[in-house]
């Protein structure tokens, strides 16, 4: 077990398995096809991220460095959050981009869904976290990865 403690965007607790990604997380191409398609397992549509291609993305703990891509990316994020197609949360190893926060914001003001976002967790916590790893995160930006 190993502690690590970010920045509340978002503030909430949640418990699930972590899917982590080593390259920025194109919202857009990540979710696209679950919107467009209503995929229920919300696989990651995004093909230039080999880490997260293909697998699916709901309910899961997205550990990520940092959001890329298009301008759209917190309205995607937004509509993820309308249609229940949200991670459980959200947790990135460097400052979130404005875009996602307003997006994960936006989804937290304006719909019942409640998922964390934390950033600045550092590199050590990417290093150190790996896909299916139990993850828990705090209401005050601490994230406890179990092996």
């Amino acid at each position: 077990m190993r502690q690590f403690k970010g920045r509340v965007v978002v503030a909430g607790a949640c418990e699930a398995e972590a899917l982590v990604s080593h390259v920025g997380f194109n919202t857009l191409a990540s979710y696209q096809s679950a919107l467009q398609f209503g995929d229920k397992e919300v696989k990651c549509g995004d093909q230039n991220n080999p880490d997260l291609y293909k697998k699916p993305m709901l309910g899961k703990a997205l550990c990520l460095p940092q959001t890329i891509g298009s301008t759209t990316g917190g309205m995607v994020l937004y509509g993820a959050f309308s249609k229940n197609m949200q991670p459980a949360c959200m947790l990135f190893s460097m400052h979130i981009d404005p875009l996602a926060a307003s997006g994960a914001v936006l989804g937290a003001v304006w719909t019942d869904v409640k998922m964390p976002v934390v950033d600045q967790l550092g590199d050590e916590f990417l290093e150190y976290v790996q896909t299916g790893d139990k993850i828990t995160v705090s209401e005050d930006g601490t994230v406890t990865v179990h092996r």
